[in-house]
């Protein structure tokens, strides 16, 4: 069996309205990434996150929990930011599959995120993780299994986390996607299945 490494899912119609939702939301606490081994760094800051839905258990405990925190949950609830911003919730619903953690993760210019494995979360595991740029530029480089996947603003990506991928932010503006991991059903399978590009 074809282990696919990314798959270019669908242009999202509506990213000037999302783009335009971010806009708020970065005056929101950033945490920077607990998984400080695994990155480098820029001069003008590094890797940070901010969290719009969680384990239930999560809900109201402090933001690094809520963003970081590993969990076999079955309850997954949607955090303040993401109830705030109508056409990123409706975006988030309109997925046919069990939705389990959303984050925005941005990297900063000159930082890199070192070759890294997040083990299981892969389609052939049951987990995907998907990638919706929102703020992106030329001089981003994110390779997975050594090889470079062309994100664009606007463009949903599966992303098999579970093989090496590394990330560099080589331009001199920040890098926005939105994060989501989610539970494999026969949808998303099949998406990922149907989608043009394979590796």
């Amino acid at each position: 069996m074809d282990i696919c490494s990314f798959a270019l899912l669908a242009q999202v119609p509506n990213t000037i309205s999302l783009q335009q939702e971010l806009t708020p939301l970065l005056q929101h606490e950033w945490l920077p990434h607990i998984n400080q081994r695994d990155y480098h760094s820029g001069s003008q800051g590094g890797w940070d996150v901010l969290a719009l839905r969680c384990a239930e258990e999560y809900h109201a405990a402090h933001p690094i929990l809520q963003a970081f925190s590993i969990s076999a949950a079955n309850e997954w609830d949607n955090l303040p930011a993401l109830e705030s911003s109508p056409t990123l919730l409706d975006f988030i619903q309109s997925l046919a599959c069990p939705v389990k953690s959303v984050r925005f993760m941005r990297l900063h210019a000159g930082a890199e995120i070192k070759p890294h494995r997040d083990q299981g979360l892969s389609l052939e595991q049951g987990e995907a993780r998907l990638h919706l740029p929102l703020q992106t530029h030329d001089q981003l480089y994110f390779y997975v299994n050594d090889q470079r996947v062309p994100m664009q603003a606007g463009e949903l990506w599966y992303i098999n986390a579970d093989q090496s991928h590394w990330v560099a932010n080589k331009g001199s503006s920040a890098r926005i996607n939105l994060v989501i991991d989610c539970k494999v059903n026969s949808w998303l399978r099949e998406l990922i299945h149907g989608a043009k590009i394979k590796a």
